[in-house]
């Protein structure tokens, strides 16, 4: 039979604005990764447990071959999770009129290769445009030196903490 005939309604809504989530994504993630990657909905759920439509497929271009999102490296995966969660904030922005004035991304950068952590930091920078602030946790030096007003956390051993403002 008609496997769409057994869907709740709920979920049919979960799958309608999620592919609009992962099409907004997939134009972020062409960025992220000079069009190496493309996420799909998979049709068909991995188990009974959950919904179909909302696991996602991975299209890898040196591969030619649609795989599971699971067997994204870590690097890949903080990418693909990036551009998600970029494509969630497209799509509710441009959907309910809404303005999203602040993000924060924490950590996952420690996973990016130096190329990977410089377009990571433009995606996010050009999102600064239009008096949007974007925070970005992290540990890494390399991202650190690039980003110009700071709060900076030191934990002190008597245990309370440290914080200093740098401004560029």
């Amino acid at each position: 039979g008609n496997r769409r005939a057994k869907l709740t309604f709920e979920a049919y809504v979960q799958q309608y604005y999620f592919k609009q989530v992962v099409s907004a994504a997939n134009k972020r993630l062409t960025l992220l990764t000079d069009g190496m990657f493309t996420l799909r909905c998979k049709e068909e759920a991995r188990d009974r447990v959950r919904q179909s439509g909302l696991d996602l497929d991975v299209l890898d271009r040196s591969t030619g071959l649609w795989r599971d999102v699971s067997t994204l490296s870590g690097g890949e995966s903080f990418k693909a999770s990036l551009a998600l969660a970029l494509g969630l904030s497209d799509e509710v922005q441009m959907s309910t009129g809404i303005k999203l004035d602040t993000l924060f991304v924490d950590e996952g950068f420690g996973s990016l290769d130096s190329e990977a952590l410089s377009k990571a930091y433009s995606t996010l920078a050009g999102l600064t445009e239009g008096n949007r602030l974007v925070g970005i946790i992290s540990h890494v030096a390399e991202l650190k030196e690039k980003i110009d007003s700071q709060i900076i956390v030191t934990k002190e051993k008597s245990g309370g903490s440290k914080v200093q403002i740098v401004t560029g």
